[in-house]
Protein backbone atom coordinates (compact mmCIF):
# COMPACT_ATOMS: atom_id res chain seq x y z
CA UNK A 1 0.00 0.00 0.00
CA UNK A 2 1.25 3.47 -0.88
CA UNK A 3 2.11 5.94 1.89
CA UNK A 4 -0.32 8.81 2.62
CA UNK A 5 0.92 11.70 0.47
CA UNK A 6 1.30 15.35 1.34
CA UNK A 7 -0.83 17.57 -0.91
CA UNK A 8 0.99 20.80 -0.06
CA UNK A 9 4.42 20.09 -1.49
CA UNK A 10 7.20 21.50 -3.61
CA UNK A 11 8.91 19.05 -5.98
CA UNK A 12 7.63 16.15 -3.86
CA UNK A 13 8.82 17.68 -0.56
CA UNK A 14 6.03 18.36 1.98
CA UNK A 15 5.82 22.05 2.94
CA UNK A 16 4.39 21.60 6.46
CA UNK A 17 7.45 19.88 8.00
CA UNK A 18 9.75 22.42 6.31
CA UNK A 19 7.89 25.35 7.88
CA UNK A 20 7.17 24.02 11.39
CA UNK A 21 10.81 24.19 12.41
CA UNK A 22 10.66 28.01 12.46
CA UNK A 23 7.76 28.49 14.89
CA UNK A 24 9.00 25.66 17.11
CA UNK A 25 12.46 27.23 17.38
CA UNK A 26 11.07 30.74 17.78
CA UNK A 27 8.51 29.79 20.45
CA UNK A 28 11.18 27.94 22.43
CA UNK A 29 13.40 31.00 21.97
CA UNK A 30 10.59 33.24 23.25
CA UNK A 31 10.31 31.11 26.38
CA UNK A 32 14.06 31.36 26.94
CA UNK A 33 14.11 35.13 26.41
CA UNK A 34 11.07 35.51 28.69
CA UNK A 35 12.97 33.63 31.38
CA UNK A 36 16.03 35.81 30.76
CA UNK A 37 13.90 38.96 31.10
CA UNK A 38 12.21 37.65 34.26
CA UNK A 39 15.61 37.01 35.85
CA UNK A 40 17.39 40.20 34.68
CA UNK A 41 14.70 42.83 33.87
CA UNK A 42 16.88 43.75 30.87
CA UNK A 43 14.54 45.26 28.25
CA UNK A 44 16.45 43.66 25.37
CA UNK A 45 15.08 40.22 26.36
CA UNK A 46 11.46 41.44 26.31
CA UNK A 47 12.07 42.92 22.85
CA UNK A 48 13.59 39.64 21.64
CA UNK A 49 10.53 37.76 22.93
CA UNK A 50 8.16 40.08 21.10
CA UNK A 51 9.98 39.62 17.79
CA UNK A 52 10.36 35.86 18.22
CA UNK A 53 6.64 35.52 18.92
CA UNK A 54 5.64 37.70 15.98
CA UNK A 55 7.74 35.82 13.42
CA UNK A 56 6.80 32.49 15.01
CA UNK A 57 3.09 33.28 14.71
CA UNK A 58 3.40 34.42 11.07
CA UNK A 59 5.36 31.34 9.96
CA UNK A 60 3.21 29.15 12.23
CA UNK A 61 0.10 30.29 10.38
CA UNK A 62 1.76 29.42 7.05
CA UNK A 63 2.73 26.00 8.44
CA UNK A 64 -0.82 25.51 9.71
CA UNK A 65 -2.23 26.31 6.27
CA UNK A 66 0.09 23.76 4.64
CA UNK A 67 -0.76 21.16 7.31
CA UNK A 68 -4.48 21.83 6.94
CA UNK A 69 -4.26 21.38 3.15
CA UNK A 70 -2.59 18.01 3.71
CA UNK A 71 -5.21 17.09 6.30
CA UNK A 72 -8.19 18.27 4.24
CA UNK A 73 -7.20 16.61 0.97
CA UNK A 74 -5.56 13.52 2.48
CA UNK A 75 -8.30 11.03 3.34
CA UNK A 76 -5.71 8.53 4.61
CA UNK A 77 -4.19 11.25 6.80
CA UNK A 78 -7.61 12.11 8.29
CA UNK A 79 -8.11 8.41 9.06
CA UNK A 80 -5.25 8.61 11.59
CA UNK A 81 -6.72 9.54 15.00
CA UNK A 82 -3.46 11.16 16.07
CA UNK A 83 -3.63 13.49 13.05
CA UNK A 84 -6.76 15.06 14.59
CA UNK A 85 -5.05 15.53 17.97
CA UNK A 86 -1.91 16.86 16.26
CA UNK A 87 -3.97 19.41 14.33
CA UNK A 88 -6.06 20.48 17.34
CA UNK A 89 -3.00 20.81 19.58
CA UNK A 90 -1.11 22.89 17.03
CA UNK A 91 -4.16 25.09 16.52
CA UNK A 92 -4.32 25.65 20.28
CA UNK A 93 -0.58 26.44 20.36
CA UNK A 94 -0.83 29.02 17.57
CA UNK A 95 -3.87 30.67 19.22
CA UNK A 96 -2.06 30.89 22.56
CA UNK A 97 1.07 32.19 20.81
CA UNK A 98 -1.03 34.85 19.05
CA UNK A 99 -2.47 36.03 22.37
CA UNK A 100 1.04 35.91 23.85
CA UNK A 101 2.22 38.09 20.97
CA UNK A 102 -0.49 40.62 21.90
CA UNK A 103 0.46 40.43 25.59
CA UNK A 104 4.06 41.19 24.63
CA UNK A 105 2.99 44.53 23.12
CA UNK A 106 2.47 45.90 26.64
CA UNK A 107 5.13 47.58 28.72
CA UNK A 108 8.09 45.34 29.50
CA UNK A 109 7.47 43.84 32.95
CA UNK A 110 3.71 43.39 32.44
CA UNK A 111 4.32 41.89 29.00
CA UNK A 112 6.38 39.06 30.41
CA UNK A 113 5.67 38.50 34.09
CA UNK A 114 3.63 36.45 34.71
CA UNK A 115 1.24 36.18 31.72
CA UNK A 116 3.78 36.14 28.89
CA UNK A 117 6.00 33.67 30.69
CA UNK A 118 3.08 31.34 31.43
CA UNK A 119 1.79 31.50 27.85
CA UNK A 120 5.28 30.87 26.46
CA UNK A 121 5.68 27.82 28.70
CA UNK A 122 2.23 26.47 27.75
CA UNK A 123 2.97 26.81 24.05
CA UNK A 124 6.28 24.95 24.40
CA UNK A 125 4.64 22.13 26.41
CA UNK A 126 1.92 21.78 23.76
CA UNK A 127 4.54 21.77 20.98
CA UNK A 128 6.48 18.99 22.69
CA UNK A 129 3.30 16.89 22.69
CA UNK A 130 2.20 17.77 19.14
CA UNK A 131 5.76 17.38 17.86
CA UNK A 132 5.78 13.85 19.25
CA UNK A 133 2.51 13.17 17.42
CA UNK A 134 3.89 14.68 14.21
CA UNK A 135 6.93 12.42 14.57
CA UNK A 136 4.57 9.42 14.90
CA UNK A 137 2.65 10.46 11.79
CA UNK A 138 5.85 10.49 9.76
CA UNK A 139 7.82 7.61 11.25
CA UNK A 140 5.05 5.20 12.21
CA UNK A 141 2.32 6.01 9.69
CA UNK A 142 4.65 7.25 6.91
CA UNK A 143 2.60 10.39 6.21
CA UNK A 144 4.34 12.40 3.50
CA UNK A 145 7.18 9.87 3.19
CA UNK A 146 8.14 9.08 -0.39
CA UNK A 147 8.06 5.42 -1.29
CA UNK A 148 11.47 4.04 -2.13
CA UNK A 149 12.12 3.32 -5.75
CA UNK A 150 14.25 0.41 -6.85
Amino acid sequence: MENPKSTAQIAGHPIHPMLVTVPIAFFVGALLTDIAYWRTAEMMWANFSAWLLTVGVIVGILAAIAGFIDFLWGRRIREQPIAWVHMAGNLLAIILAFFNMLVHTRDAWTSVVPTGLILSALVVVILIFTGWLGWALVYRHHVGVADETT
